[in-house]
């Protein structure tokens, strides 16, 4: 798995944050048994860039803390069968699926680890393993597809060993 990370904030986190995230892709792939290898591309930036984004891309005028842009679109969360019918989501030179793009706030990683009392580490695995679910498909706009991400959310952490602790 290929998961390149451009930073645009000199923010820093006390431990290594690109490891981090491809250990929660790498294992967000596993659990919904995608059988390809794929590139994720990944922005850490700060509360101001992706505010921007957020507008440009949404139209929603604030700082988010994470924004997933899928390159495919699947036939069901997690679904893979029909990937290879599109020859431009592989990577030309590595073969690799193209899943998308995830931007990830570092300013709002650590306010809101402080504000729900858990460590900033838990805090970026968790916003990580959420846009690699938005990235297979999954969403939650209704209330059942809220609580089947969720629940795939939480029991890849716990697979992980970041807990809330």
């Amino acid at each position: 798995m290929t998961v390149p990370v451009e930073r645009e904030t000199e923010r820093k986190l006390g431990f290594d944050e690109e490891a981090l995230i491809r250990r929660v892709c790498e294992a967000a792939l596993e659990a919904e048994n995608c059988p390809y290898e794929a590139e994720v591309d990944v922005l850490l930036t700060d509360d101001g860039s992706i505010r921007v984004i957020n507008r440009e891309e949404r139209g929603i005028d604030r700082a988010t803390d994470v924004l997933s842009f899928p390159a495919c679109e699947l036939p069901a969360p997690g679904d893979f069968s029909r990937v290879e019918e599109d020859p431009m989501l592989f990577h030309p030179e590595t073969g690799e699926l193209l899943l998308g793009d995830m931007v990830i706030s570092l300013d709002k990683v650590v306010s809101q680890a402080a504000e729900y009392g858990h460590s900033e580490e838990r805090e970026l695995a968790f916003l990580a393993a959420h846009s690699m679910y938005h990235l297979m498909g999954y969403d939650h706009e209704e209330e059942e597809d809220r609580l089947a991400m969720e629940a795939r959310q939480e029991a890849l952490l716990q697979h992980l060993g970041i807990t809330r602790d």
